[in-house]
């Protein structure tokens, strides 16, 4: 899995109009499931995300989660972020999970992060959505699954 994680003062995202999913503050994850990712590796994600220090403390130090901060998640399925344009100006997605996984590990990420106490709101998988994000900081972290396991007491 894939996730480009941004701290904002607020997300919505849109469907033929239509408001989806918005959050007043917090994280906004683009979320890409690759072929050889499973329910194991969305859950890992969530965790990893539900539990990043991004956010100001009483000393504008970011040592708090999204739950010290409480702010919402936005999730919103994007599998471009498993574009590779090596071999010319079009990207190939091959790299990307065929689709019935990718809408089931989607929802798996997202109830993983449910589970953990957090307000989630999303987009609709498979549809041409409008995003409007305004970030905070900026603060933008790029993640992924196939990085080396973290520390438990890395800071």
């Amino acid at each position: 899995m894939r996730a480009v994680v941004q701290r904002v003062s607020r997300a919505e995202v849109r469907v033929e109009g239509r408001v989806t999913g918005s959050i007043a503050g917090g994280l906004c994850v683009l979320l890409a499931v690759g072929p050889g990712d499973s329910a194991e590796t969305a859950d890992h994600l969530a965790e990893r995300i539900a539990t990043l220090r991004v956010f100001g403390d009483a000393a504008a130090k970011m040592n708090l989660d999204i739950s010290a901060s409480k702010g919402s998640v936005l999730v919103v399925s994007q599998f471009t972020l498993y574009a590779d344009s090596s071999r010319g100006h079009r990207p190939s997605f091959v790299g990307a999970a065929a689709p019935a996984l990718a809408a089931e590990l989607c929802e798996v990420f997202v109830e993983a992060l449910r589970k953990r106490g957090l307000r989630v709101a999303t987009g609709e998988f498979g549809a041409h959505m409008e995003l409007e994000v305004v970030g905070d900081g900026p603060v933008t972290i790029v993640l992924s699954s196939d990085e080396p396991p973290w520390e438990a007491d890395a800071g």
